[in-house]
């Protein structure tokens, strides 16, 4: 059966990778690009250099800084609002997964009608719209990579999974020197997003060989270097090696797919407003000590990416120190212990089964998983 792998045209990646993007527009003809990203990264100056820099190139930018985690639609058709506005012809979407989600989804109302609820799915996306880079701040989403967009339906409290290669951004731009001032939490969070990614892709019904070697290097990379970025966080070779980590994990799981472990986070995230990596975090080691049975040559793979001596070993007791390990990385860097204690209840669990159940990302799980078992699984992480 044929594969299909896909990623960015170009990408850019290293300390002083930032500079790079005002010539990537102006040698394009672009003249006004709508800049989205949220006021916290602003007030950190972190946007100002870029900012700078394409008005020293005579371009104008647009600034929309009123991106808040986990993006609303409400949020998207502010950010529309001021593309049309501002007469916008590109789309700079500089920070996490929220602001380059959120520039995703501007790009897709940029050449398609609206609402964005429209697009909730696989494929919906018909024409591809305002040439778009994508500036990653964290380590990470990987959004600067994929072929995803994640966004809140209010309405319905519902996040929805916008799947297209049309809205995969045209250049991805890595700057360690970006990430370097990013709270420990945060850090945290955004590392164990992307351990979900590559371990996920790894053993998804859709991993293939292209991607096999991406999501194992990813996991070596992950969980060598997140310590070190969480203790301390202006560890150059520690982001950059998150960067490289996370960005090689989106390679991945943009081809290969995900499954269980996202497609729960996704609800708790929705309803409760919570940061998807710390949800991801929570579920990763229940989910995947029920995939473990039918994937364990797989698992004990991991756990050997995972820093794991396996030698004297079989697949049985190498997939199990899989599952300890991902556990204990997770304690290591901080993340809680369950969901309880960010808010959610027993009373939620029925609603997130039925969602987790309808989400884009469940048919990738190597195993189907009965509603028992999801609910089982929600309630060993409350």
């Amino acid at each position: 059966m044929p594969f299909r792998l896909c990623f960015p045209k170009i990408n850019i990646s290293g300390a002083g990778a930032l500079a790079e993007v005002p010539l990537e527009l102006a040698q394009r003809g672009f003249s006004t690009p709508l800049v989205v990203t949220d006021a916290v990264l602003v007030k950190a100056g972190l946007v100002r250099p870029l900012l700078e820099g394409l008005k020293a190139r005579g371009l104008s930018p647009v600034l929309f800084d009123g991106v808040l985690p986990n993006p609303t639609v409400g949020i998207v058709d502010q950010a529309f609002d001021a593309f049309t506005r501002g007469k916008c012809d590109s789309i700079v979407a500089v920070g996490g997964g929220s602001p380059i989600d959120t520039g995703k989804a501007v790009r897709i109302l940029s050449a398609n009608p609206k609402p964005v609820t429209l697009y909730n799915g696989v494929g919906k996306v018909a024409r591809e719209g305002a040439f778009l880079i994508a500036v990653n701040t964290t380590a990470g989403t990987a959004a600067e990579v994929t072929s995803n967009a994640v966004i809140t339906d209010t309405d319905n409290q519902v996040k929805m999974v916008i799947i297209s290669p049309n809205i995969i951004p045209d250049i991805s731009v890595n700057d360690p020197a970006m990430m370097t001032g990013i709270p420990a939490p945060i850090t945290a969070a955004t590392g164990m997003d992307a351990l979900t990614h590559a371990i996920e892709a790894y053993v998804a019904k859709g991993a293939h060989v292209l991607t096999d070697h991406s999501a194992l290097e990813s996991i070596r990379l992950i969980s060598a270097y997140l310590p070190r970025a969480v203790e301390n966080g202006a560890d150059l070779e520690a982001r950059e090696m998150m960067a490289y980590g996370q960005f090689i994990a989106g390679l991945a799981f943009n081809s290969a797919g995900l499954g269980m472990v996202h497609a729960m986070a996704h609800q708790p995230g929705a309803v409760k407003n919570l940061p998807h990596g710390v949800c991801n975090a929570i579920l990763l080691p229940a989910v995947e000590s029920v995939n473990r049975p039918h994937a364990k040559r797989r698992f004990a793979d991991i756990a050997r990416a995972m820093g794991v001596d396996t030698a004297g070993m079989d697949d049985e007791a190498a997939s199990l120190a899989a599952i300890a390990a991902i556990r204990s990385l997770s304690a290591r860097v901080g993340i809680p212990k369950g969901f309880a204690e960010l808010g959610v209840t027993e009373a939620d669990l029925p609603v997130f089964v039925r969602k987790a159940q309808q989400d884009p990302c469940a048919p990738g799980n190597p195993v189907a998983m009965t509603d028992d078992q999801v609910m089982a699984i929600y309630r060993e992480t409350l």
